[in-house]
């Protein structure tokens, strides 16, 4: 496909890669957290370096690469002392350039420095929350953060919700915006490759007996019968706000519309 031209025909890297056990949505506890998951196909975990602990030092780009686990693409990376490293690939960026991750550095998709030093109006990703804790936002598919105004320590982002927060000015971030963009046009097309990607069938409330679901019961097709829609749990769905008080929530400056 035409979106997939970019990758490098390689192997992944065997030092990079590593295997996660499924647990199905379920917690350690063993009971399920995230409904509607399992099967799947078989895939393994590549290790993404998503801080600066090679500052200073220049990294070659050597491959495109797929990864199972994100939706964005992986760029290899390799250094003068030999070292390889996945980091998440930015788009118009090619093989056999050069990026590096210092202070301050030329403005040029895939190089990451501190946020203070970036201008304003330059599209950023893998954005720290906290000062060497490694890129924690703008991570997905074709997204980006644009830099709005730097005041008192802080720098404004306009996230790709169009929420507008702000972000210690000593975070890295890296310029540009993360490849993959077509990613949002992408159709599953069938139910067979649904479930390759560990996605389980999901079964409509209304279809339930009464004891499964307050939606259950009744004959053919019944209304649900309450003033609100609910849960298997009886907590109110659809449209009721579920985001808990985090400490993040004070760099908040404007809601995304």
């Amino acid at each position: 496909m035409k979106k997939y031209s970019l990758l490098t025909k390689k192997e992944p890297e065997k030092k990079l890669r590593t295997f996660f056990k499924k647990r199905a949505g379920r917690a350690r506890s063993g009971r399920i957290t995230v409904w509607h998951r399992g099967g799947g196909a078989k895939r393994l975990y590549r290790i993404v370096d998503f801080g600066q602990e090679k500052i200073g030092i220049k990294a070659k780009v050597v491959a495109f690469e797929y990864d199972p686990f994100r939706t964005a693409f992986l760029m290899l990376l390799e250094y003068p002392d030999g070292e390889r490293r996945y980091q998440i690939a930015p788009q118009e960026l090619k093989i056999g350039d050069e990026i590096i991750c210092q202070e301050k550095a030329e403005i040029k998709p895939g190089n990451r420095m501190r946020l203070k030093n970036i201008p304003v109006g330059t599209m950023v990703y893998n954005v720290e929350l906290e000062s060497g804790k490694g890129g924690k936002l703008i991570r997905g598919a074709g997204t980006g953060a644009k830099i709005l105004a730097h005041e008192a320590g802080f720098t404004h982002l306009e996230m790709p919700s169009k929420e507008i927060r702000k972000v210690s000015q000593e975070c890295f971030s890296s310029i540009g915006q993360v490849s993959h963009p077509e990613k949002k046009f992408e159709k599953i097309g069938k139910a067979g490759r649904r479930r390759l990607k560990g996605w389980r069938p999901t079964v409509r409330g209304t279809a339930m007996n009464p004891c499964d679901h307050p939606h259950g019961g009744g004959e053919g097709k019944t209304p649900i019968g309450l003033k609100h829609p609910k849960t298997p749990w009886g907590k109110p769905a659809f449209g009721v706000k579920t985001r808990k008080r985090k400490w993040t929530e004070r760099y908040i400056i404007q809601r995304r519309k």
